[in-house]
């Protein structure tokens, strides 16, 4: 491999971008140089691009903040989900997500002796970390769908539901071709060894698994935005690699632009039946350059119905805007992880590059409806900020989350029964014009839900509907499945994180006996490292209170 080059900004006017694109896949030519001039944007930054979205708050004497009191970190409020009481509300409607960033990003926090801010702990994302083994789809579904119900390891009273979806894996080397644009915030704050280093080695075990029918572009931005490489083909490794390396940090943030320039590249490019993809590596500093959020994201969302989807990687700490990196990932029809090192890197970007970097099914909704001969109240466990309404499910114009190739995505309901000595849902008023009733069929069924899945392929524009109803065979926790068990000690040290209201008899002790004893294969050690990250959390706990009680972070 040669020599890296230190970087140049090449700022190519649009017009001119096709002229980088040669048909017959060979090295397109050398793009002219100009000087790279910084964009005259507002410098003083933008709200964040949800109104919950909230900054940490900076250090108090004896807290548990960076060591240098710089923290800029934005994560958005996360409200959980309350009990709904099954005869004013039955449906419940979500769009999957296979977001694994908050796991990873939890991690961090606890690799630097610190708990995370309880906003920081999406709960879902704890449990859609893990591989699960799901039985493969058969037929023309993309995806599988398991279900289970045993009694909540926290509320032995009250039911917990399992639905397992699994996408249908695919060999790495039969992906259709990819045209990926490498998207690099090359700014100021990305100087930092967490960052753009690990940024560029992260890269690097990416582009060692391109094949030479795939493309590559790398377009950077900082004071201004500018293309390092062109549309090459993957055979041209040494090339690809030469110009990550060549990149150093610098300036101030212009992510718009580069966003802007990203996409103009993916379109100049662009592989019919391929994965056509923009991804986009930073810490998720937009303070130059952005005149409107809502401008970006309608932007972000044309270019997903033209085919061009959006992959975001979060680096880096103190810095971290993990809401609108969150958003812009979930408007681009892609994901979100967050890499905290090398290890996550290779998990991300080879170990799951096919369901990172490919979509099998897109706008996956699930609505459950439950039963009120058998249910009283049911609670999602997480997904609060992809909740849909009812209406939404057969509503072929709502965009919902996507399946990658190969990946799972797992949800939890706690569910109260009829008889219950109790019930935690809200109640309202009973109705003076009507009255709610269950069927004759809801009695007799036995069924205490139905999950009902809608998806679309992902170049369709029709969804397509799988039903899959669930019996309560009044299993014991102990029968239930590995997946099952680890799943709800996962979410259980999520709720204890979170200090949540809806922990009841959880402890950091029952979760990692839990967890012990459901490690099942254990692919890569990954549910291994999960039990020494309870044990990290519960000792930092403990120094703060009681050895077993939730102690949220800030």
């Amino acid at each position: 491999m040669r020599t890296p080059r230190p970087l140049r900004l090449f700022i190519v006017p649009l017009l001119a971008l096709a002229a980088c694109k040669r048909e017959d896949g060979a090295p397109a030519p050398k793009p002219v140089e100009f000087e790279a001039v910084a964009t005259t944007a507002d410098t003083t930054g933008t709200a964040p691009m949800t109104a919950q979205a909230q900054e940490m708050e900076p250090p108090l004497p004896g807290d548990n903040s960076p060591a240098d009191g710089y923290n800029r970190e934005q994560y958005s409020t996360i409200v959980e989900n309350e009990f709904r009481d099954v005869r004013n509300n039955p449906l419940s409607t979500f769009a999957i997500d296979v977001d694994a960033a908050s796991y990873a990003n939890v991690r961090r926090f606890l690799g630097e002796q610190r708990l995370p801010p309880p906003d920081a702990v999406r709960i879902e994302e704890l449990v859609n970390y893990f591989d699960y083994d799901y039985p493969d789809p058969v037929g023309d579904a993309p995806f599988s769908i398991t279900t289970e119900i045993a009694p909540a390891p926290w509320n032995p009273a009250h039911r917990l539901v399992h639905v397992g979806l699994q996408g249908r894996r695919m060999d790495p080397r039969s992906l259709p071709p990819a045209n990926l644009v490498f998207l690099v915030d090359v700014s100021g704050s990305m100087d930092e060894p967490s960052k753009l280093p690990l940024l560029k080695e992260a890269f690097g075990l990416l582009v060692e698994n391109l094949r030479p029918q795939d493309r590559v572009s790398i377009v950077v931005y900082a004071g201004a935005a500018g293309m390092v490489l062109p549309p090459t083909p993957g055979s041209r490794r040494d090339d690809i690699l030469e110009a990550i390396n060549s990149l150093s940090p610098g300036g101030s943030t212009n992510g718009a632009e580069g966003i802007r320039l990203a996409y103009q590249l993916a379109r100049d490019a662009f592989i019919r039946g391929g994965n056509n993809r923009v991804v986009l590596a930073t810490d998720g500093d937009f303070n130059v350059g952005v005149s409107s959020d809502a401008e970006l994201v309608r932007m972000i969302e044309r270019e997903r119905e033209a085919g061009i989807f959006l992959t975001v990687l979060g680096f880096g700490t103190g810095n971290l805007q993990d809401a609108k990196m969150e958003q812009l990932a979930d408007k681009g029809n892609g994901n979100y992880a967050y890499l905290d090192g090398i290890q996550e890197a290779r998990k991300v970007l080879v170990g799951e590059m096919g369901g990172t970097l490919f979509t099998i099914a897109k706008d996956v909704k699930v609505q459950v409806e439950f039963n009120p001969s058998h249910v009283r109240a049911y609670r999602l466990i997480g997904y609060e900020n992809r909740t849909l309404a009812a209406e939404d499910f057969n509503d072929d114009h709502k965009d919902a989350g996507e399946l990658g190739a190969g990946h799972s995505v797992t949800a939890l309901y706690e569910v109260v029964p009829v008889g219950a000595a109790e019930t935690p849902a809200r109640g309202v008023d009973p109705l003076r014009y009507q009255q709610v009733r269950p069927t004759a069929h809801a009695g007799g069924s036995g069924e205490l839900l139905t999950v009902k899945l809608r998806y679309k392929a992902p170049d369709g524009n029709e969804s397509r509907l799988l039903v899959r109803p669930l019996t309560d065979r009044r299993m014991g926790l102990a029968a239930t499945s590995a997946d099952f068990r680890f799943s709800a000690a996962v979410a259980e040290w999520g709720m204890l994180l979170r200090g949540s209201k809806f922990r009841g008899q959880s402890s950091y002790g029952q979760v990692a006996e839990l967890a012990r004893g459901a490690l099942g294969s254990d692919r890569g050690g990954y549910r291994a490292e999960f039990l020494r990250l309870v044990d990290s959390s519960r000792q930092l706990a403990g120094a703060q209170g009681d050895r077993d009680e939730p102690v949220a972070g800030r």
